[in-house]
């Protein structure tokens, strides 16, 4: 072995060599996860840009709140504030590390509370290349793991990972994954239809850190493959640690977020 290889298998946080490629793959998930872990709460202000196949555009413009939960998956509340006939549309999601999520849509427009059903997740979320499902935080168990190979990304050394969702009702039969091996963030997630053909391709760009651990990136952009269409996110205002409470996601706060 070249002295130069044997040194970069050296400075691995942990040995990929000893194990199957199912553990290799939930070793990194893991490592992933507990960077990733410990910001308490966040908030965001968001642009969603959608684009149809003929390249016509539409944006929203949207808030953001999550809550880290200590023994499951984190809490989210989605705002739209505009244009005027989403106004005051909230999404409240509740991952869980185990079993189906728990997510609710109020419509202001019927003054009503809508249960989104585990077995409609993989539909899109409010027209966007966004399935529901994908707005859930993406926790460790909700997959099984494949190491597939080291690859180069953007000029970044990553890790290539295959995850099959656990959820029978995931519209997807599994995600390829590329995750730097510097800080272990998301760079490519190609999402693969029920029929195995690649479906959507999600790509993350201008990632910053806050707090001097988390990393967030500014844009995320998915692409769909069989329809043509995008849908591209840009991240503004991110701040962490600003007192959020389980009380502001409480299906209550569905109705009275403005």
């Amino acid at each position: 072995m070249k002295t130069v290889s044997l040194l970069i298998l050296l400075s691995l946080p942990f040995n990929l060599l000893a194990q199957s490629a199912a553990e290799q793959g939930l070793q990194i998930a893991r490592e992933a996860d507990r960077r990733d872990t410990g910001f308490h709460d966040s908030s965001a202000a968001m642009r969603m840009i959608l684009r149809n196949r003929q390249g016509d555009e539409s944006n929203r413009l949207i808030r953001v709140r999550t809550l880290e939960q200590p023994d499951d998956g984190d809490k989210s509340l989605t705002t739209f504030d505009e244009p005027a006939d989403v106004k005051g549309t909230n999404f409240l999601s509740f991952t869980h590390k185990t079993g189906p999520d728990d997510q609710w849509l109020y419509l202001p427009a019927l003054k009503r509370v809508k249960r989104i059903s585990s077995r409609n997740k993989s539909g899109p979320f409010m027209g966007s290349e966004f399935a529901y499902e994908d707005l859930s935080s993406q926790e460790v168990e909700k997959y099984t793991y494949r190491y597939v190979r080291d690859d180069s990304y953007e000029g970044l050394d990553t890790f290539v990972l295959e995850r099959y969702p656990q959820d029978k009702d995931s519209g997807y039969t599994r995600q390829v994954v590329w995750l730097d091996k510097q800080a272990y963030r998301p760079q490519k997630i190609e999402f693969y239809d029920r029929k195995n053909s690649l479906l959507k391709t999600l790509t993350y760009s201008g990632y910053r850190r806050y707090l001097n651990k988390f990393w967030r990136a500014d844009e995320m952009f998915m692409e769909n493959h069989q329809t043509g269409k995008s849908t591209r996110l840009i991240w503004t205002d991110y701040r962490f640690q600003t007192g959020l409470t389980d009380r502001d996601f409480d299906r209550n706060s569905l109705k009275r977020t403005r």
